[in-house]
């Protein structure tokens, strides 16, 4: 049974930073690709970054990049997604996706897995 748990979020002032966690359980994580999507109050989900099976390619999009960083610990059998920089329209309820293969993309019907997300807030 494949699980996905995300921890990490939580309440932090502008400029700040977290760490969110993604664990995954009943499946080889080294040989999925992780995406960390998020879902702002009243817009669509979006992909923030994801990490390819294939020599940990990452991925990131524009709003997130050079702020946010994508790594994994196969060993440990997570994933983790270091925020930097954090800016209000950062806030968000962030979700991890996994599937089997390396390629990402930014739609979520590609993904099977999904944990239950973790709540960011930015907010001085």
């Amino acid at each position: 049974q494949v699980q996905v748990v995300e921890s990490g979020g939580g309440l932090v002032q502008p400029g700040g930073s977290l760490r969110l966690s993604c664990a995954a359980s009943g499946l080889p994580l080294d040989a999925y690709t992780i995406e960390w999507f998020r879902q702002a109050p009243g817009k669509k989900r979006e992909g923030v970054s994801c990490i390819s099976s294939v020599d940990d390619y990452t991925y990131y999009a524009d709003s997130v990049k050079g702020r946010f960083t994508l790594s994994r610990d196969n060993a440990k059998r997570t994933v983790y997604l270091q925020m930097n920089s954090l800016e209000s329209e950062d806030t968000a309820v962030y979700y991890c996706a996994t599937r089997d293969g390396p390629d990402c993309s930014d739609s979520g019907e590609d993904y099977p897995y999904w944990g239950q997300g973790t709540r960011v807030a930015v907010a001085s």
